[in-house]
């Protein structure tokens, strides 16, 4: 989810698109709370670790 919304941003900013800005920076920060989630142990939707 990070890489992707890495990738969108790295869209967005070269063509021009806002959307895709916009939803690469959402994906970013849901990712890295996830991973967050993840690596301190706590189960994210079932899982033990989230990559």
């Amino acid at each position: 989810m990070i890489a992707l919304g890495i990738i969108l941003l790295i869209i967005g900013f070269v063509t021009g698109i806002s959307i895709l800005w916009t939803i690469g920076i959402i994906l970013l920060v849901v990712g890295a709370i996830l991973w967050i989630l993840g690596s301190m142990g706590h189960a994210v939707g079932g899982r033990r670790h989230f990559w």
